[in-house]
């Protein structure tokens, strides 16, 4: 029988649900309760034993039970670039790895989302496709500072940009003047300003510097091509912006922990600004990647042993807030497998389904428990998004998302299990701990055991319309 006592959102109608478990972390942390869901939303959470007889229950027994993982940090690409992956594929494969919240990221479709008429192509293309919860971010590039109020009240949930070439023409980089004149319109309505922080100076000095006999199929060569100073300057910059307009500042995919100390005395002043990682960064090094080895290309790069360790040392202290995929596939083709050329190949790491395992696997290695996994994983970008009423809690008034997993249970990667559009990924053959058993999303069971049990049922999120 649980301690925690029975909390309500006031409703006194009957459950349609009843999740319990041993196992359910809750803002409380980790214990026995049963989940009670009316109509999509947790009504209440109690003691174990506090369900009425002849209830609905699903029994969750020893498994885990967390919410429902909330990914803001996602490449779909539809429409213009579906042949690279679609909100079909996309958010199957987040189902499947118990992700019931997806926000997407403005850039590899064709229109790019960086004004409100591309922003409606987008969700017309997105209608009746979603098996999870998605919602979208906006773009900042040259010159659309009139466009962002629109897409705000729009619903997008706030702003990404890059501080270096995106890799498609769509999605121009920007500049610290062109950052001067959209940080006041964004700091005004109150939007995050997501940024993919490498400075090109940088990276353009490096190219110089690289020898002649360099071989392109070396992962030193590609780390070497994107060093350190490119990210730390960049995030100097921002922090920089940030500070001088009251503006929300969010680094995406942080790499470099040469920025920790910058990050955590700009936190320590009170500005507003969250960090995160990937599970990539917090998994793999630089020193295991073999010669050809495309699958790994990613930017920022994947870098040493020891960075790896600084990057999990960030999360334990709080520098670093949450952890998103970064999922970005692209046709195996141009990953450039055949050359092994890492210069030539796309950098982007198809992981979303892997999130889950991927991450437990690393942290109970290093003593974290399950309740620092739903902080980053779940609470933390919801927050993010704006949705923390909503998402990324087990509490009264959210979404009766969740997730029933073994963090006990190990498994080898087979790509040919997973289910978004190419199975090309890093993270073959590996070794995972952590099955997901069942996916709920508002309280509807749309995966269990490998297989979907209803039609896509997701729901478009915009913000400040939920």
């Amino acid at each position: 029988m649980s301690n925690l006592p029975s909390i309500s959102d006031g409703s006194s109608s009957e459950s349609d649900l009843i999740v319990r478990g041993k196992r359910v972390v809750t803002p409380h942390g980790e214990s026995a309760v049963a989940i009670h869901v009316r109509r999509g939303v947790i009504r209440m959470v109690s003691g174990f034993d506090d369900v009425r007889p002849g209830s609905l229950i699903y029994e969750a027994g020893d498994f885990v039970v967390m919410p429902g993982l909330v990914d803001t940090h996602v490449h779909i690409n539809e429409p213009g670039r579906t042949e690279w992956e679609g909100f079909a594929t996309a958010t199957r494969s987040a189902a499947a790895g118990g992700i019931t919240t997806l926000i997407e990221m403005p850039l590899n479709s064709i229109p790019a989302t960086t004004g409100v008429a591309a922003f409606q192509t987008k969700l017309a293309a997105a209608e009746g496709q979603l098996s999870v919860d998605t919602g979208f971010w906006g773009g900042v590039v040259p010159g659309n500072t009139q466009e962002l109020r629109g897409l705000w009240d729009a619903g997008c949930f706030g702003f990404k940009c890059f501080l270096t070439d995106s890799g498609v023409k769509e999605f121009a980089s920007v500049t610290e003047t062109d950052l001067r004149a959209a940080l006041p319109m964004l700091a005004k309505i109150g939007a995050p300003l997501l940024a993919h922080a490498e400075l090109p100076k940088p990276i353009e000095e490096a190219s110089k510097r690289r020898a002649a006999s360099a071989s392109r199929k070396s992962y030193q060569t590609w780390l070497d091509s994107r060093p350190r100073a490119a990210e730390n300057d960049a995030i100097e910059l921002l922090l920089r912006l940030g500070n001088e307009f009251g503006a929300r500042t969010h680094i995406v995919h942080l790499s470099s922990t040469d920025t920790l100390p910058r990050i955590r005395r700009a936190k320590a002043t009170g500005q507003a600004l969250s960090v995160e990682t990937c599970p990539h960064y917090l998994i793999f090094s630089c020193e295991e990647i073999p010669d050809g080895a495309t699958q790994f290309k990613c930017a920022p790069p994947i870098r040493e042993r020891e960075n790896r360790e600084s990057l999990w040392a960030g999360l334990r202290e709080g520098t670093i807030d949450m952890i998103a995929t970064d999922h970005s596939p692209c046709p195996p083709e141009m990953k450039r497998q055949k050359t092994g050329d890492f210069l030539d190949a796309w950098g982007g790491i198809a992981s979303l389904q892997l999130s889950l395992p991927a991450v437990w696997t690393e942290a109970r290695a290093r003593g974290f428990s399950l309740t620092n996994l739903a902080d980053w994983l779940c609470a933390a970008p919801a927050k993010l998004a704006g949705l923390a009423h909503q998402k990324g809690t087990i509490a009264p008034g959210r979404d009766a998302d969740l997730v029933i997993w073994n963090p006990d249970a190990g498994f080898k990667v087979d790509p040919a299990q997973l289910h978004h559009r190419h199975k090309l990924t890093p993270y073959a053959g590996r070794e995972l701990m952590g099955i997901v058993e069942s996916t709920f999303l508002r309280g509807v069971k749309i995966y269990e055991r490998g297989k979907f049990c209803a039609p896509p049922a997701g729901q478009v999120l915009l913000r400040g319309k939920q």
